[in-house]
C-alpha cells in the first residue's frame, strides 16, 4: 500500500455504527451486495435512489479499492439562484474566454461556510438531517438580501460579505456544524473568517482590470434565493488532475483503461514516469480502475465536476417551485448546471474577415516523428549493412531526402512518419477550408518540421507562392537532445536540393552555429523571444497569419513572450509541453486597439485519433 493511502486509512474511521436508511439498503442487501459496499455505493451516489447505487456498484466490480474503508469527504456552501446566478456564470465564461482560467474556475460559484470533512458511509443521512434542524432555525433570521461588497486585489477579486449578514449566516453555518457533530459524530469546521464570493483567484497580473470591468456588470442587487448546499468528494483525489473522457476507447493491451464518453479520470501528475508520449496513467471515476489511456481523448476538467451533490435548503419563505422541495436530492452530479454555449454576436463569415484585417500567429507542433513510433533504434530497423535505407514499415517514409554525410545523421534529426505526413496534409486542409490567409512561415531547422510545414504548404495550394524561413532560435530545447552536442541538422543547401521551398535570402535571429548543447532553460526561453520578436516584426505591415513550425515546447515558449506572460516553472513547463499531441495548435491575434495579443480558439479543430500495434501474420501459422 501507499505511503498516501495509509495516511488516509488513519485519518479515518472503520466502524459500522449508527442509523441507515433501510428503505435505501434493504433493496441493495437483497441484491446480495455486502452492507458496507452497499453504503459505500449510496454515499458515493448522493443517497438519491437504490438503482443508482446499484448501477455504482456494477460497474465498480473490478475496483480494487471497494471493500477500502474510505469515506467521502463533505463541504457544505451557500450558493446563489436566479438571476444573480445567471451573472456570475456569464462572468465565468466572459473572464476564461478573455482573460484564460484560473482558479475560481474549477469551482460553482459559492460562499464556502465549512472545510472538507469526512463522515462515515452509515452515517450520512445524519448530515441530511443536520443541515435541515439548522436551515429551520435559521429561515426566520436569514437576510432578505445578502450585502456584497467588490473587493479587488493584485491575485484576488471577489465579493465580501459584511455586516449583520454575515454574523447570521456564520451562525447558520456554526449550527450546522453542531448537528453533525452530535448526530453523525463528525468533526466540522465552520467558517470563521471573512465571507466571501470569489470571481477570480491567482490570475495573470495584467488581467486585473478586465477582470474588474468584467465583475462590474455583476450587480449585487440582482434578485437571488441562496441555497445552502452539501457536497461530497472522493477524498483520495484531491490533488489529482481530473480529465472528462470525449471520445470512446477500447484497451488495446492488458494495462490499458477502457475510456466512455462522459467519464472522468484522475491523474495523479507526480506518478507518470511509466507512461509514454501521448499517454498518462489514471483511475476511472465510473469503473475505479487504474491504467494507462492516451491523453488526447480527453480534456481538462473542473475540480468540481466530480462532486457528488447530496441534498440543499433553500432560504426562502415562499416555496421555491424551480427547485423543488428543500431537502430533496438533486439528480445532478456537478453543482450547478453547465454554462450554455455563448451565443455569437457576429456571423462566422465576419469573424473570417476580422481575422484576415489582423496580424495572427499560428504556431504548430509537427507531425507523428518515426522515433516516437519505433523507438531510438528506429534506424537499424530501416537501414541495410552498407547504410541503404528500406521501409520494413509502412509507417516509415517511402523514401529519405540525400544528406552529405548519409543516414547516420538522421539518428537524432529524424523525418515525420507516414502518419506524420498525413497528419500534415490533413492540418493543410483544413486550413484551407478555414478560409484563413497564411502570408510567411517560419520553421525550426528539425527535419520534422520543415517537413510538416511543406505539406502544410501543398495542402493550401502555397508551397510555391510562400517560402519557407528556417529559424534555429525556435529549436527545440537541446537540454532535451540526445548527446553532448546539438543534432547535425540538413543545412539550406540540402534542403532546397531535397525540393524543400527555403528561403535562402532570411536571416535567422540565432544562426544554426549558435545552437548550443545542454543549454539552461533561461537560453532557451530566451532565443526563442528574441526569435519571435523578429518574426512577428519581419513585414510589419503585414497583415494575415504567420505560420510557425516547431515542436510542443515551442507552443508555449514562443507564445508567451507575444501574450507579456511571465515564464512558467521549468517543472510546470516538462509536464505541460509532453502533453502536447502531434499538431497541436495555439492561435495569437494582435488587438492593435489595446495593444496587446490575445489567445484565442485555433482556426481549425484538434487531430484526435488512436494507436495500431504491430501485427506479425505468421503467428496465426499452426504450430508457431
Amino acid at each position: 500500500m501507499a505511503a498516501g493511502e495509509t495516511q488516509i486509512y488513519a485519518k479515518v474511521s472503520n466502524k459500522l455504527k449508527g442509523r441507515s436508511t433501510t428503505s435505501l439498503l434493504d433493496p441493495l442487501l437483497s441484491m446480495g451486495f455486502p452492507a458496507h459496499t452497499a453504503l459505500k455505493a449510496l454515499a458515493a451516489t448522493g443517497r438519491k435512489t437504490a438503482a443508482e447505487a446499484s448501477d455504482w456498484l456494477q460497474c465498480h466490480c473490478n475496483d480494487p479499492s471497494l471493500d477500502d474503508p474510505i469515506p467521502q469527504e463533505y463541504a457544505l456552501f451557500l450558493c446563489p439562484t436566479g438571476p444573480l446566478l445567471d451573472k456570475l456564470q456569464e462572468f465565468w465564461r466572459e473572464s476564461r474566454r478573455q482573460c484564460a482560467k484560473n482558479r475560481a474556475h474549477e469551482v460553482f460559484p459559492h460562499i464556502t461556510l465549512c472545510d472538507f470533512f469526512t463522515c462515515e458511509d452509515q452515517k450520512v443521512e445524519c448530515l441530511y438531517e443536520a443541515l435541515k434542524r439548522a436551515g429551520d432555525r435559521t429561515l426566520g433570521a436569514f437576510p432578505s438580501a445578502v450585502p456584497l461588497v467588490l473587493h479587488s486585489s493584485i491575485s484576488y477579486l471577489g465579493f465580501f460579505v459584511n455586516d449583520s449578514p454575515a454574523d447570521i449566516i456564520q451562525e447558520f453555518a456554526v449550527m450546522f456544524a453542531t448537528e453533525a457533530s452530535i448526530l453523525a459524530d463528525c468533526t466540522v469546521k465552520p467558517c470563521t473568517k471573512q465571507l466571501h464570493l470569489t470571481l477570480a483567484h491567482k490570475f495573470y497580473p495584467h488581467h486585473q482590470r478586465t477582470l474588474e470591468q468584467l465583475a462590474r456588470a455583476v450587480h449585487p442587487g440582482h434578485g437571488c434565493q441562496w441555497m445552502a448546499a452539501l457536497y461530497s468528494r472522493d477524498m483520495r483525489f484531491v490533488h489529482y488532475q481530473t480529465l472528462r473522457v470525449r471520445f470512446q476507447y477500447k484497451p488495446q493491451n492488458m494495462d490499458e483503461l477502457t475510456l466512455s464518453p462522459g467519464d472522468y479520470i484522475f491523474v495523479d501528475p507526480t506518478q507518470q514516469e511509466e507512461a509514454s508520449e501521448g499517454w498518462v496513467i489514471g483511475i476511472s471515476q465510473q469503473t475505479g480502475c487504474r491504467g494507462f489511456l492516451p491523453e488526447n481523448y480527453t480534456e481538462r476538467a473542473s475540480e468540481c465536476d466530480t462532486w457528488v451533490k447530496h441534498r440543499t435548503y433553500t432560504f426562502s419563505v415562499a416555496p421555491d417551485l424551480s427547485s423543488g422541495k428543500d431537502g430533496e436530492a438533486s439528480s445532478r452530479r456537478n453543482g450547478e448546471p453547465q454554462p450554455p454555449p455563448m451565443s455569437r454576436s457576429i456571423s462566422s463569415l465576419q469573424s473570417l474577415q476580422a481575422t484576415i484585417m489582423r496580424k495572427s500567429v499560428l504556431v504548430v507542433r509537427h507531425g507523428e516523428r518515426v522515433d516516437q513510433i519505433f523507438g531510438k533504434s528506429w534506424l537499424q530497423q530501416c537501414s541495410t549493412s552498407d547504410g541503404k535505407y528500406y521501409r520494413p514499415d509502412l509507417n516509415f517514409p517511402r523514401s529519405l531526402p540525400r544528406r552529405s554525410r548519409g543516414i547516420k545523421d538522421f539518428e537524432n534529426d529524424p523525418p515525420l512518419s507516414s502518419c506524420g505526413i498525413f497528419q500534415s496534409r490533413m492540418a493543410g486542409e483544413a486550413l484551407l477550408d478555414s478560409g484563413i490567409r497564411i502570408t510567411s512561415v517560419f520553421t525550426s531547422p528539425a527535419l520534422r518540421c520543415v517537413q510538416t510545414a511543406k505539406h502544410i504548404l501543398e495542402e493550401l495550394k502555397l508551397e510555391k507562392k510562400i517560402k519557407i524561413r528556417v529559424e534555429p532560435g525556435i529549436f527545440e530545447w537541446t537540454k532535451w537532445e540526445a548527446g553532448k552536442t546539438t543534432p547535425t541538422l540538413m543545412t539550406l543547401e540540402e534542403l532546397r536540393e531535397a525540393d524543400f521551398h527555403v528561403s535562402m535570402d532570411y536571416r535567422p535571429a540565432f544562426p544554426l552555429p549558435s545552437l548550443l548543447p545542454a543549454e539552461r532553460y533561461e537560453d532557451y526561453l530566451h532565443r526563442c523571444a528574441v526569435s519571435m520578436e523578429q518574426i512577428v516584426s519581419t513585414r510589419p505591415q503585414d497583415v494575415g497569419v504567420i505560420l510557425v513550425v516547431g515542436h510542443g515546447s515551442a507552443l508555449d515558449s514562443c507564445t508567451r513572450p507575444l501574450l507579456g506572460l511571465p515564464p512558467r516553472d521549468c517543472t510546470d513547463f516538462t509536464q505541460l509541453v509532453r502533453k502536447i499531441p502531434s499538431l497541436g495548435m495555439c492561435f495569437c491575434e494582435e488587438n492593435k486597439e489595446e495593444g496587446k495579443w490575445e489567445l484565442v480558439n485555433p482556426p481549425v479543430k484538434t487531430l484526435t485519433h488512436g494507436s495500431n500495434s504491430a501485427f506479425n501474420w505468421s503467428n496465426w501459422i499452426p504450430g508457431n
